[in-house]
Parts: structure tokens; C-alpha cells; sequence
């Protein structure tokens, strides 16, 4: 059959030209007439999925012929266009410009068959199992597929089922390749749940398979490289390293680093390799970071030898790709997590708690280093040290966190403890203090040199009258024994801080300030509700926060000299706390004086005014408030007794005596009759604090101590001496009353005012003429 290029160039002058436009129009319909059987070819293949094996090629080789005609006929019509294109050069173009259109057109057809090619050639490769083969089938089809996107005025219907078809076909090879992975690589966890028990820990296995066994049907088996590079090539490489690289650092690496009794055993069989687990006995918590990198290191060994090392590159020759190192790839996705895993359950546990230990470290470092090393021989570190080496040797900062985080740590617990176990203290009695290392001679001799007398007589200025050794004490007292083991705490931090380098011992020592400033915070809220309901807690809180504050006095000078240089120059001190701690104290302990002064008030107000006393009832009311205020009293001597410093004791009740006398004065005097009866009861109550109101005055345990105190009771009670006025006023005549006046000069001047003296004569006496005279004399 004649082409249709030979029937138009039939004749042997020039072209004409209106021939040649209706051989072109019907060359360009039967492209149209090939690109409608190509698409309806493709449809029925991709979107309805009928057999057109036959068509197909029938179609492929009319594609060509038509190619070579379009060829031909366009390279004629430009060579005929040069010639003519003075006479008709519009008509040429319009001539050209419909043949350019049908080869775009022709193109794209060229393009769908490149793409049913590489499906074609894809669907064989998969059958015979040449995954690298069919990867870059799928590859080719994917950069064919992208141009056919890239064209304008493309059949949207058709680009989306070949889309969907390229698709499915790369699952349908994924899940081939998934099926050779989990051949290749096997896991074996235990029936329970609980992956993160030893017994779990020694049922998990790893088998990696180095040479897959023939099955019954003869198929050629795939490599394990040949995988490899098909997941690479599908850009899937990655994603299946890293599931890898999850498991491996969940089931293998991390046992063997948190667990110090757990060893990795390799076990050699035919075409596999097994990574199991062995149980040691130890007792050891955590294992060292030595073993703990032995144990990884031949974990890696393995894996780099049977699976990671293998030529990935040697396919790709003939590609601009980059050579593939798996060990790479899969260290890049594990080392992140597993450093953090060696830091967090190895190395930290590491850290000495002694600064007498940080030299034995030196050999945590160095093994620190070899691994790495060995990570990096074996392609699964780049670069410089990396953040695990970078932590051991930070060591110097690691001890002094770790060390300062213990002892808040356990400076915190012994806040939170009970405070009613207690000890007790005397100024004869001495803090377990450490012993301090010895000056420098050099120091010595420079002391001596600026204390050397500059006059050869001697002179003794020694004073005539000396302080009493136990001037500068803490009186006798009871505090909290965890109080006590506080300070021994900061004693011996900072003993520890005389002995670290310089960094750590400005840490440790702002970490004994930080423990004080937290018992400030903590004591106070934790145990609020104990310290505002319990008398004898608040007592010794206040003893504990007097007993702080003593100490932190001479602290700072006690290690000032021995402690950092930068310390040296005045920081190391902590008299700046000791206001705050003496606060503290008084606070709690006026605010339970507060509670009982309530307390106290509050029954005294059930006896009314003391007024009719002659009715039995209101006697009876106020007798019973008058004893309640006295069993009040005698129940905080008790439980103050021996807790509270003796000064400390007799100041808090002499002034709780002294808030009820006063009351009851307040009230007597404020009566305007007083009956002879009403006089004699008023009398009895009074006698009744009068008599009973020393006995409450008992600091010490020894009873026959505390007598002394007892009789000293109008030093700590101010209006004692205006109450034994009152109790003469009570039963004294007009006369003695005058007396006792004496112009103003008297005792009972000086705990009465003239009004209330006044007043009381005006209640108790009848309105007579010795009265008024007496009365008279009162100014």
C-alpha cells in the first residue's frame, strides 16, 4: 500500500499547495482516527481490564507508520515553504502549524506506548522475581506518567486510570518485596504482652536469614541485596530500615543497656543467624557502661556483617546515584534514640556520688570512646564525637548535678518527715561536724608573719571579767531529729565542696543555700495545719528554725577559706538567711500564742461579768471557766516542757497568765456592786488562780527544778502584782485600803489607777461618811 507522503509528492515540479492541504487534512484525520483506537485501547486495558494483546500491536506498528510519513511530509512542506514564501507564505503556516499539532499529538501517543512497555516489561520482571528490574519498570512508567501530566489538554479521565493503575502496581511489588523482607528477617517475641520482664526479654529472638532455601517449585530465589535495592529504588529503603531500626532498639538494644544480668548470644545455623538472650546472675542494679558496649557492639557486628555490608552500588553503575550504605542509613535512624538510651540507663547511673571517684571515671570515658570508634569502622557513625561521648566526658558537671540533686532530694524528704521525733540539745552538746582539711603551711606562715608582736615586752590583755563559755549558745531545747540530720547534710556537703573542683564546689555550696531556702517554702506549707493545731509542734518548729539560724551564723565561715577562690571573696556566707530563719520561727510560735490567747478568752467569757456571784449558777459558770483556763495552761506546760528553751517557756505562759488575769481584772473592776457574798466568791476565784496559777510554770522534767520558777512567777506574769492588789481590795477595810494608797505612792498606786480604785470602793462599801473620806483622799 502506498504511503500517503508518496501520493502527495506525486508529481515531480513544485508542491501544490492546495493538494498539499488536502493531503494533510486527511493524514490528519487518520491521526485522529489512531489516537481515538490508542485511547479506547488504553481504556478498555486500564479502566475496564479487557484482553487487547493483538490490537495492541497492531496499533504500535500504525503509530510508527505514521511517524515516519509525519517525518517525511514535514520536512517536504518547510522545503517547499523556503522556496514559495514570497507567494503564499500565510497558507504554508497554517499548513505547518496543523502538522506540528498532529506530531504533539503523535508524541503523546509515543508516550502511552513507553508507558504500556515498561507495565509490560514490569508484570514479566515481578514474575520472574527481578525486583530490581521491575522497580525501574515502575520507575521508567512513573517519569513517563509525570510528561503526560506535564502536557496540556490531556484526557483527565485517562491520566487518572493510568495513575491508579501505576499505583496498584507498586503495591502489588511492595507487598512481594514486604514478603521477601519478613523471610529475610524474623522475630520471635513471647506469647505475653508484657515485653519488659526478664522472662520476656530471654524468649525474644532475632533470625536473619543469609541464604534463602530452594522451595519445592524451581524459582529463582532473590538475593538479600537484590531486595534492598528494589525497596531503594522505590524510595521505600528508608521506611523499612526504620521499622527495623524501632524494633531493634525496643526488643534487643535497649534490654542489653538497662539490664545488667541479660547477655546477647549469637547462634550460628545453617543459611540463618539467631540473636537470643542469656540470663547471669548479678548483683549489680545496672550494668557498667563497658559491658553494656560489648553487648551492643556485637549485636552491630552482626547485623553490619550478615545484612547491612552488602554491595547495594554495584547495580547502579550506569546511574548517577549515590553509593548506598545501609549501616549508615540505619544508624542515622537509631543513634539518636539509642545514645539517649545509654545516657539515660546506663551512663547517669554511672556518675560517682564521691569526688574521690572522678578519677576512676577516666575509664568509663575511654571505653566511651573505643565504642564509638567502632560505630564509626563500622559505618554507623559519622562525623566528630557525638552527644553520648560528649556526656562522658562532661563528667566534672554530671557529678555536681547528680550531687546537688541528691542532696535536695534528701534534704526534701527529711522536710516532709514527722517532726515529733525529736532530740535534744544543750550547749555543751556538738553537731557531728565534719573535720575540715588543715590550711596550707604557706597560709600558716603568712598568718604568723601578720600577727607577729611588734613589741618584745609581753602584755596581758587578758580582761579582768570573762564571758560565760555558753554565752554564745543555743539554750537547752528539744528540735526535730530531721532537722538535725539536715544540718549534718549541709556539713557535709560542703565538706565534699572543699575537696571538688572549682565548678562543682560553687554548685554544691549554692545547693546547701537552695536547701534552705526550700525548708523556708516547704515546712512551713507541708505541715501548716499540724503547726497551726498542735502546741507542742509550732514549740519546735520555732526550736528548729532558732536552731538553723544559730548554725548558719558561723557556716559560711566555718568552710569560707577552703571552698572556691570565687567563693572566697565574700559569697561563701549565709548570715544573710538568718533573719528569715528567726522569723520563721517567732511567726509560728505567735500565732499559736494568738490561738491559745483566743482560746483562753473564749472561756473566760462563759462566766459573763462576773457579776452576781451570790446567784449559784452564774458561780458556778464562772468557777468553771476560771478552771478550764487553768487545766488550759497546765496542758501547754506540759507539752512544752522540755521542748521549749526555760526563758522561752516561762515568757510564752507568763504571758498567756497574764492575757486571763487581766481579763478577769477587767471585768471585777468594771462592776458597780459588789455584795459581801458576790466579794467573798469573787475572792475564792481569784485565790484559786492565785494559788494554782505558779504551778503551771513547769520547764523541767525534775519537779523539784522547778520550783525555782514557780516563785519567780511576777517576773514572767506583768499583772501579777496588780492581781494580789485586787485580791487585798477583795477583803481589805476602807482603812488599809488608805494605806495602801499612800497618796499615790503605795502599791495599790501603782497596779490601780485612782478611778479604778475609786470604782471598786463605790462597789464593795456602802455609801458612808469613811467612805466619802477616803474616797477623798484617792487622787
Amino acid at each position: 500500500m502506498a504511503s500517503f507522503v508518496t501520493e502527495v509528492l506525486a508529481h515531480s515540479g513544485g508542491l501544490e499547495k492546495e493538494d498539499l492541504g488536502t493531503r494533510i487534512g486527511r493524514l490528519t484525520r487518520r491521526v485522529d482516527e489512531v489516537k481515538g483506537e490508542v485511547c479506547s485501547m488504553i481504556s478498555k486495558k486500564y479502566s475496564e481490564f479487557l484482553p487487547s494483546m493483538q490490537s495492541a500491536q497492531d496499533l504500535v506498528a500504525q503509530v510508527d507508520k505514521l511517524s515516519d510519513d509525519i517525518d517525511l511530509l514535514k520536512s517536504r512542506i518547510e522545503s517547499e515553504v523556503r522556496q514559495d514564501l514570497h507567494v503564499s507564505t500565510a497558507e504554508f503556516t497554517d499548513l505547518k502549524r496543523q502538522l506540528e499539532r498532529d506530531s504533539v499529538v503523535l508524541s503523546l501517543l509515543k508516550q502511552l506506548q513507553e508507558f504500556s512497555t515498561a507495565i509490560e516489561e514490569y508484570n514479566c520482571a515481578l514474575t520472574e522475581k527481578e525486583y530490581v528490574t521491575a522497580a525501574r519498570c515502575l520507575e521508567k512508567a512513573q517519569k513517563g506518567l509525570t510528561l503526560l501530566k506535564s502536557r496540556k489538554r490531556f484526557d483527565l479521565k485517562m491520566l487518572k486510570s493510568l495513575s491508579m493503575e501505576l499505583t496498584i502496581q507498586k503495591q502489588n511489588i511492595l507487598y512481594h518485596l514486604g514478603e521477601e523482607w519478613q523471610k529475610l528477617i524474623v522475630w520471635k517475641f513471647p506469647p505475653s504482652k508484657d515485653t519488659s520482664n526478664l522472662e520476656s526479654y530471654l524468649e525474644t529472638e532475632l533470625h536473619l536469614c543469609t541464604e534463602q532455601s530452594q522451595k519445592e517449585e524451581k524459582t529463582p530465589v532473590p538475593p538479600v541485596s537484590s531486595v534492598l535495592l528494589a525497596f531503594f529504588i522505590l524510595g521505600e529503603l528508608h521506611t523499612k530500615l526504620k521499622s527495623f531500626g524501632q524494633m531493634l532498639l525496643k526488643y534487643i538494644l535497649r534490654p542489653l543497656a538497662s539490664c545488667a544480668s541479660i547477655y546477647a548470644v549469637v547462634e550460628s545455623q545453617p543459611n540463618t543467624i539467631i540473636i537470643s538472650f542469656e540470663s547471669v546472675v548479678s548483683d549489680l542494679e545496672h550494668p557498667s557502661p563497658s559491658e553494656v558496649f560489648a553487648k551492643i557492639k556485637l549485636v552491630l557486628e552482626v547485623l553490619q556483617k550478615q545484612l547491612l555490608d552488602l554491595p547495594l552500588d554495584a547495580d547502579l553503575e550506569t546511574e548517577k546515584t549515590p553509593k548506598i550504605i545501609l549501616a549508615e542509613m540505619l544508624g542515622d535512624i537509631i543513634w539518636e534514640d539509642l545514645s539517649e538510651c545509654l545516657i539515660k540507663d546506663c551512663l547517669v547511673y554511672s556518675i560517682p556520688t564521691n569526688s574521690s571517684k572522678l578519677q576512676q571515671y577516666e575509664e568509663i570515658i575511654q571505653s566511651t570512646e573505643e565504642f564509638e570508634n567502632a560505630l564509626k569502622e563500622m559505618k554507623f557513625l559519622k562525623g566528630d564525637s557525638t552527644n553520648l561521648l560528649k556526656y562522658a566526658r562532661n563528667i566534672n558537671s554530671h557529678f555536681a548535678n547528680k550531687k546537688c540533686q541528691d542532696v535536695i532530694v534528701a534534704a526534701r524528704n527529711l522536710m516532709t518527715s514527722e517532726i515529733h521525733n525529736t532530740v535534744k540539745i544543750a550547749p555543751d552538746a556538738q553537731i557531728s561536724v565534719p573535720d575540715l582539711p588543715s590550711a596550707d603551711q604557706g597560709d600558716k606562715l603568712q598568718v604568723q608573719k601578720m600577727c607577729t608582736a611588734q613589741y618584745s615586752e609581753v602584755v596581758d590583755l587578758e580582761p579582768e571579767s570573762t564571758l560565760d563559755q555558753h554565752s554564745f549558745s543555743l539554750p537547752t531545747c528539744r528540735i526535730s531529729e530531721s532537722v538535725k540530720q539536715l544540718m549534718e547534710l549541709a556539713y557535709q556537703t560542703l565538706l565534699e565542696a572543699t575537696t571538688s573542683s572549682d565548678q562543682c564546689a560553687v554548685q554544691l555550696f549554692y545547693s546547701v543555700r537552695n536547701i534552705f531556702h526550700l525548708f523556708h517554702d516547704v515546712v512551713p506549707t507541708y505541715h501548716r495545719e499540724n503547726l497551726q493545731k498542735l502546741p507542742q509542734l509550732a514549740a519546735l518548729h520555732h526550736n528548729n528554725c532558732m536552731y538553723i539560724a544559730h548554725h548558719l551564723l558561723t557556716l559560711g565561715h566555718q568552710f569560707g577559706l577552703r571552698l572556691a577562690p570565687i567563693l572566697c571573696a565574700g559569697a561563701a556566707t549565709f548570715v544573710d538567711l538568718v533573719p528569715g530563719f528567726r522569723r520563721l520561727g517567732t511567726e509560728c510560735f505567735l500565732a499559736q500564742l494568738r490561738a491559745q490567747k483566743g482560746e483562753l478568752l473564749e472561756r473566760l467569757s462563759s462566766a459573763g461579768n462576773f457579776a452576781n456571784m451570790d446567784d449559784e449558777e452564774n458561780y458556778s459558770a464562772a468557777n468553771r471557766a476560771v478552771r478550764q483556763v487553768l487545766h488550759q495552761l497546765k496542758r501547754l506546760g506540759v507539752v512544752w516542757q522540755d521542748v521549749l528553751p526555760v526563758n522561752i517557756y516561762c515568757k510564752a505562759l507568763g504571758t498567756l497568765l497574764s492575757t486571763a488575769i487581766s481579763e478577769i481584772m477587767g471585768r471585777v473592776t468594771a462592776l458597780e456592786d459588789i455584795s459581801t457574798k458576790d466579794g467573798d466568791r469573787l475572792y475564792s476565784l481569784c485565790k484559786t488562780v492565785m494559788d494554782e496559777g505558779p504551778l503551771v510554770f513547769a520547764p523541767l522534767a525534775e519537779e523539784s527544778s522547778n520550783k525555782k520558777y514557780q516563785e519567780e512567777v511576777a517576773v514572767y506574769v506583768p499583772k501579777w502584782m496588780p492581781f494580789q492588789e485586787l485580791l487585798l481590795l477583795l477583803r481589805a477595810g476602807l482603812r488599809e485600803i488608805g494605806d495602801r494608797w499612800a497618796d499615790g505612792k503605795g502599791p495599790l498606786a501603782a497596779a490601780f489607777s485612782s478611778s479604778e480604785v475609786k470604782a471598786l470602793i463605790r462597789a464593795l462599801f456602802q455609801n458612808t461618811e469613811r467612805r466619802a473620806a477616803v474616797l477623798a483622799k484617792i487622787k
